[in-house]
């Protein structure tokens, strides 16, 4: 059996990007008891039949794990909407994560690797592309370390990562850290469960340029600053 290293992550500072056309998700934001939500979005249901498609799967959280209140649909979102169709490095899909790295190029580039990948699939053409948002939250938890876990940070085959991800979440983990593969010394968390983050506010925000075969360009879309993806 391999030992699972723990170690206290504390950071002042989580950065994570998402795509900034999500809307807030008011059953989130407001100060409903999150034991209810399940009756309030039946009753939302019956007069707004799109409405359980925008709040996601609840039972994918428990109510004991749950955060409500403004902002905390940025924390919920990718539990209740996660997807096989949306695989990550630590999940098939079938659970969410939350994803963050320790500063905001360590998201960035994060985000550029799959975002890249699903431009080149759908064979996007060339320009300015989708427009993203910076979350900005800390972190102060014990997490299972990857650190010199080779098996787990392969740069394209998470098939042990998941496997590892969903074995350490059925035992009861907050999550897991490990070292940026695609930022060099920076650090990701993947929390398995809204309550492991204080709930984010909103950094910047970015715009992705796509050159046909890569991200080539991010441009910080509140002063215009255009930088080089090396």
């Amino acid at each position: 059996m391999v030992t699972v290293s723990v170690r206290r992550v504390i950071w002042p500072r989580t950065v994570r990007i998402i795509r900034s056309i999500h809307p807030p998700i008011d059953l989130f934001e407001d100060i409903a008891d999150p034991a209810d939500w399940e009756a309030l979005a039946s009753a939302e249901a019956k007069f707004n039949p799109r409405f359980r498609d925008s709040i996601g799967d609840l039972s994918k959280v428990p109510v004991t794990r749950r955060v409500t209140g403004p902002g905390a649909s940025w924390v919920m979102a990718p539990f209740v909407h996660c997807s096989p169709l949306r695989p990550g490095r630590f999940s098939d899909g079938t659970f969410g994560l939350y994803y963050a790295g320790d500063r905001t190029e360590v998201a960035i580039a994060e985000t550029i690797h799959h975002h890249a990948r699903f431009m080149h699939a759908t064979e996007e053409a060339p320009g300015w592309t989708s427009q993203f948002r910076e979350l900005i939250s800390s972190i102060d938890a014990d997490l299972d370390d990857a650190t010199g876990r080779a098996d787990l940070l392969d740069p394209d085959d998470y098939g042990p990562s998941q496997i590892f991800g969903a074995e350490r979440r059925a035992a009861g983990s907050n999550g897991i850290t490990w070292p940026s593969i695609r930022y060099t010394g920076g650090y990701c968390i993947a929390v398995f469960w809204p309550d492991v983050v204080p709930i984010p506010t909103q950094g910047a925000h970015f715009a992705y340029h796509w050159n046909g075969t890569t991200v080539d360009y991010v441009k910080r879309l509140d002063d215009g600053e255009v930088m080089t993806v090396i």
